[in-house]
């Protein structure tokens, strides 16, 4: 018989004793680097619409999932390490608001709680001042009306000018319209649970999020992001 042994991610340390058969083949996993999860703390916002309407004009449309978003674990000790960070724009002069009110602790979608940025192309950075396992981004662009966002791209770098070292997390830009790349990720319609993103423990200090309009008009708006991390060790 042949015995396999491989290295469980550090995401199974739960997964204590299990064996996969196939013929002659013995699998055995190997927990390495286990750590304790637990599910990432996230409070929603009040919900402003029911339902998830379906007849928008765009390609690539993720279908709903028909109940809550099922909680996501991370490491014990995972917290968001965005809150009142430091948050610089491509539009220096928002429509509406204040980049403040990015990372605030505020993610209802009364009036006064986002900040509108101008029409096109535009991105926000958070300067999280050290660098970080990055387990998850939450983000909330609009969920007062139902609405899809463009071409949603989310990057993690060391490099505060994103020139090197770049993880992108997330793209929906089917068609390279934003000059990042293509990307694979579906869109989605805001919700108040927001776009949970899985960052997997990768390491970065800066987060960079784009968008390119959507489809009720060609601005930018952002309500809160968070970023759910531990210090790297």
């Amino acid at each position: 018989m042949m015995i396999v042994i491989f290295h469980a991610h550090k995401y199974l340390g739960r997964i204590i004793n299990w064996m996969i058969f196939a013929g002659n083949l013995l699998v055995l996993p190997v927990l390495v680097n286990a750590q304790e999860l637990a599910p990432i703390e996230v409070r929603l916002p009040y919900p402003m619409f029911v339902g998830t309407p379906q007849d928008f004009d765009v390609p690539n449309l993720e279908s709903p999932l028909g109940s809550s978003r099922p909680s996501f674990l991370a490491p014990v000790g995972t917290k968001n390490v965005a809150l009142e960070k430091y948050v610089e724009s491509t539009d220096n002069e928002p429509i509406v608001g204040e980049m403040e009110l990015v990372n605030d602790g505020d993610n209802e979608a009364y009036d006064g709680s986002f900040v509108e940025l101008g029409p096109g192309r535009q991105h926000i950075t958070i300067d999280l001042e050290d660098t970080y396992e990055i387990y998850a981004i939450l983000i909330w662009h609009f969920h007062k009306k139902a609405r899809v966002y463009k071409d949603v791209i989310v990057q993690i770098s060391d490099d505060p000018d994103f020139v090197i070292g770049v993880e992108t997390l997330f793209n929906n830009d089917h068609d390279n319209s934003s000059g990042e790349g293509v990307g694979k990720d579906l869109h989605y319609v805001e919700t108040h649970e927001g776009k949970l993103i899985d960052c997997r423990g990768l390491h970065g200090q800066y987060v960079r999020l784009y968008s390119n309009g959507n489809t009720s008009n060609d601005l930018n708006h952002y309500i809160e992001v968070e970023v759910h991390a531990i210090p790297v060790k």
